[in-house]
């Protein structure tokens, strides 16, 4: 991880999926919750090896935590098959648009699990 003023940089490496995807919001959520926020959060994806449902799951939680704090996020270094799989899934637009940006209702409910109800 590094930071410097307004900026948190965390480096996602290995898999993202069902074992690991709790880690990475357990890393990035005290980081948006300090007093300032960030104002930029990247998340840099150069030695991610695979990602699965629940780690877009948890990058849309991310992506929900930081609007409520106005943080942007960024998405870097994305490997070929997550940017295909964000394209896929239709969430790329979605979690590279700067905050407030969001369709409406998105960034309400920042706790709220994707998929619940």
């Amino acid at each position: 991880m590094e930071t410097g003023p307004g900026t948190v940089r965390l480096h996602v490496t290995g898999d993202l999926d069902y074992e690991t995807t709790e880690e990475l919001v357990g890393a990035v959520r005290p980081r948006l919750t300090g007093r300032p926020a960030p104002d930029d959060l990247h998340l840099d994806f150069a030695a991610l090896s695979t990602c699965d449902s629940t780690g877009l799951s948890g990058l849309l939680l991310i992506h929900r935590l930081a609007g409520a704090r106005g943080t942007r996020l960024h998405l870097d270094n994305r490997p070929r098959f997550l940017e295909r799989f964000l394209e896929i899934t239709g969430t790329l637009e979605h979690l590279t648009a700067p905050p407030g940006e969001e369709p409406p209702g998105q960034a309400e409910d920042p706790e709220r699990q994707p998929g619940a109800v």
